[in-house]
């Protein structure tokens, strides 16, 4: 693992030395983006043990896939830096260069073509893996166009769309903030534990979409806040809730991260400021940041009325942590249109 290159860097010298010459003469854009650890920078040398390797997406005419497909083919050579240049790929062994139409390959990982505009359904049904799977990894020619224009539509989401989906994250941790205390007080440290390292991964959830991050899937989370400027305390503090032995230190490392992250809301500014402090749920004695306060705040930023109107349910990741559902737009798709009540 020593000698291990990360898959950009590989994929930048690949197109640069080996592909590029195979397509000059043809209109294109590469880049590689998509699914992949590499594209997100999280691979390391045990990546390189399965569905990795020398890769670039190829993007051509519609009527010309097929011609440059088979003229890449015909020119790659067997390896690339000592590595196979036609690998196994999530279950299918293929080369590394796939030759595609963009409007083809942004709807089948989409939904739709955010060329011609993204919906408010469009931005609430992907979910944010393929959000930062389009938005982040590197393109290294767009000489056909509308590549990168795809990719800034994407960038982040829209004010109101933003505050929504903040709004309904801090939902999730307003509806489980007080569980942790009341199971432990009657004896469920295993009960508290759950649902202690549930509201640590909204909270870390939350506090990359404050910074205009994509949350990666569950394997990338903590990667993510980790790589996040400013994240150190927030990192150290939801450490020792999750390796907590009892309630009240769980609570405590829980209220810590929860003063950092109302602290961190705040300095975003895109509601009303809030007392970042913890309280008492109620009059039990059970601390927490009081989370719909910030739903509140948010909500009442929103100027758009059809977003100001829409429950409190959020994008498909805060529906729903199905992989099935979240891997086929068109699912996805369907079950957010009936849950916030938009057409689909």
């Amino acid at each position: 693992m020593s000698d291990f290159v990360p898959g950009i860097e590989l994929s930048r010298a690949f197109y640069a030395e080996v592909v590029a010459p195979l397509v000059e003469r043809v209109p294109h854009s590469a880049a590689l983006i998509g699914p992949g650890s590499e594209v997100l920078a999280f691979d390391t040398g045990r990546s390189a043990d399965h569905d990795w390797g020398p890769r670039v997406l190829v993007f051509v005419e519609p009527e010309r896939v097929e011609q440059v497909e088979a003229q890449v083919l015909a020119g790659l050579p067997d390896r690339f830096r000592g590595l196979e240049t036609v690998f196994d790929y999530h279950g299918a062994r293929r080369p590394g260069v796939v030759v595609a139409d963009l409007r083809a390959w942004l709807v089948e990982r989409l939904g739709f073509d955010p060329r011609g505009g993204v919906s408010l359904l469009d931005w609430l049904s992907v979910p944010w893996q393929s959000l930062a799977e389009v938005t982040l990894g590197e393109v290294f020619h767009d000489g056909l166009g509308g590549l990168e224009e795809a990719r800034a539509a994407l960038r982040w989401y829209p004010g109101d769309v933003w505050r929504y989906v903040l709004a309904c994250q801090w939902r999730r941790i307003a509806q489980e903030e007080p569980f942790p205390g009341r199971s432990g007080e009657v004896g469920d440290e295993l009960g508290s534990a759950v649902v202690g390292a549930r509201l640590s991964r909204e909270v870390m959830r939350l506090a990359l979409l404050l910074r205009r991050r994509y949350p990666p899937y569950a394997k990338w989370l903590g990667s993510a806040l980790a790589r996040m400027p400013g994240s150190t305390e927030l990192g150290e503090s939801l450490g020792l809730a999750v390796a907590a032995r009892s309630w009240r230190e769980r609570e405590d490392g829980l209220a810590a991260a929860y003063r950092r992250l109302a602290a961190l809301q705040n300095r975003v500014a895109l509601a009303e400021p809030q007392d970042e402090r913890v309280r008492d749920f109620h009059d039990r004695p059970f601390r927490v940041i009081g989370g719909d306060r910030f739903v509140q705040a948010l909500l009442g930023s929103v100027s758009d009325p059809v977003i100001k109107g829409l429950p409190v349910v959020g994008c498909v990741d805060q529906l729903s942590d199905s992989v099935d559902l979240l891997l086929e737009p068109r699912r996805a798709r369907a079950v957010t249109a009936a849950a916030l009540g938009l057409g689909a």
